[in-house]
Formats: C-alpha cells, structure tokens, sequence
C-alpha cells in the first residue's frame, strides 16, 4: 500500500485543480459514484451538477495528484432521493471495489471526517475551533490550543512456536475467524511491551525476539496498527475470557478461517505461510 499525500499544497498547484475528488459521509458511509464498468469517487463538479449540498468540507491533501477533500452531506439529505449513478456504502465493503489506494485514502478522509465531527469546539476552553489555513489542525482562536486529528496505535503480533502461529478468536465481535494478537499502546509503553503486554494478558504466555514487520492505517475508528513478529518463550495458553475465548497453535496445513487481505493480521499470517520457521 501506498498513498502519495502532499498535505500543504493548494489545489491551485495541481493539474486536477478544477475537479478535486470529494470524500463525502453520510452518517458513516461513503458517497460514490457507478458509471457502466466502474466505482469511482465523485468530484466536486459531479456534486455541483447534481446540487448534493454538503458541509464541514475539509481539505486533505493532494492524493495521487487530484486534490482532495473530506466532506459530510447536509444533515437533511435523503439517500433515497439521490441520483441513480451516486450510492452510499459502507467503507469496509468498499475494499476490492476500486483501486486499493483510493480506499485507503477513503480511509484517511474517513478519519479526518471523523475527527471534524467531534472536534468543533476547544477541548481547553469550549470555543468554536477553526481550521488552521496551513496544516490539517485545528486552532482556538479565544486560546490558541492546537489539536491535531486523532490516532490511536495498536500493536499486532504473529507469535510463532515450532512451525506453528498463535492464533485467537475474540469473544467481543459477531467475526468467526481467528486472528492475531492485538491491543491499543498504553500511555508511557514502548510498542515491544505493548505486544509482551497483551499476549501475556489475552493468553498467558511470555514472548522473545519481538521483530517489526510493518505497520498499516486502519480507519474503523482511528488507529495505526503496527506489526510484530515474535517467538515463543514460555507459558502455557490461557485465554482471559474477557476479549478472547478461544486461542490456540495452528500449522500452515490447518489455518482456521482468517481475516481477509484488508488487514495487516492477513499479511503476517502469509508470512508464516510463506517461510519456514
């Protein structure tokens, strides 16, 4: 995955200047557009031609070359009322659908849509914030409090014990896959105990040799997973009843169900499929 984002360059500079794609949400899903072959994401022209009002526009950047934009329809609007080429759906089944690059800028305007919504006001004072002209910030013009969007980072960890990967179903969500282990950092913890941390509390056991593998947006609300590898070193499995019910060891040859390519739990599981351990 990659995104070129060029966050503080105005849409005068690009050579899409005139059609800038437009990120629209209503009540969490995302505004496309159907044409005869494909999904696309509209433009602002598409939505001025249409007259689709919007608000809370926020500018995020130069995306692959088109400025871009994040938006919400007006409070008022009706999805049953919109032009047939245009459809409301939610993000997550948007994946597949277009190119993997546009989804997760989707994901970005997602994000900055979300914390526009709930960052208005000063969280020092109460006073109306203002978006600051050179950054994706917002600034309190009564005190001068800076906030920037919200990100929360999450560890995930591919824990490996002789050719075979730990893998756990979580007991808090309806999925009826097995994933990898993961929670959020907490405050003052290096990422490696964060991922000593949550394996021990979620399962019991101790892990060594804690790798990074690479990390990955995830816009459902706002965190950055980060990935690990790591061994076994000791403990037996036992699971905390309280986020997950069920773990156990799996070899490449009896893999349970699994996320699916939308998440980094999907690409450290092939890379256990993929190299001996």
């Amino acid at each position: 995955m990659h995104i070129c984002i060029q966050s503080n360059i105005s849409t005068s500079e690009s050579k899409h200047g005139s059609f800038p794609l437009l990120f629209s949400f209503h009540q969490n899903k995302l505004l496309i557009k159907k044409t005869e072959t494909d999904i696309i994401i509209p433009t602002l022209k598409d939505l001025e031609l249409w007259q689709l009002r919007i608000t809370a526009k926020q500018h995020i950047g130069i995306i692959n070359g088109y400025p871009s934009y994040t938006s919400e329809l007006a409070a008022n609007s009706n999805p049953r009322e919109l032009p047939a080429c245009f459809s409301l759906i939610n993000l997550r089944s948007l994946f597949g659908l277009i190119d993997d690059n546009l989804f997760w800028a989707a994901g970005r305007a997602f994000q900055i849509m979300n914390w526009n919504r709930n960052h208005s006001f000063c969280s020092r004072c109460g006073s109306p914030n203002q978006n600051k002209a050179d950054e994706i910030a917002k600034i309190c013009p009564a005190c001068g409090f800076l906030s920037y969007p919200t990100v929360a980072p999450a560890i995930i960890v591919a824990v490996i014990k002789d050719n075979q990967i730990l893998l756990a179903r979580n007991k808090q969500r309806p999925f009826k896959f097995y994933s990898l282990i993961a929670g959020f950092v907490e405050a003052g913890e290096s990422l490696e105990d964060c991922v000593r941390r949550e394996v021990q509390e979620e399962v019991g056991i101790k892990v060594k040799n804690i790798s990074y593998f690479k990390s990955q947006p995830w816009p459902f609300p706002n965190s950055l997973m980060i990935g690990f590898t790591a061994e076994y070193e000791s403990g037996e499995i036992r699971v905390d009843n309280k986020e997950i019910s069920h773990a156990a060891w799996f070899t490449k040859d009896n893999l349970p169900e699994i996320p699916g390519r939308i998440s980094i739990a999907w690409h450290l599981i092939q890379w256990f499929i993929n190299n001996p351990h």
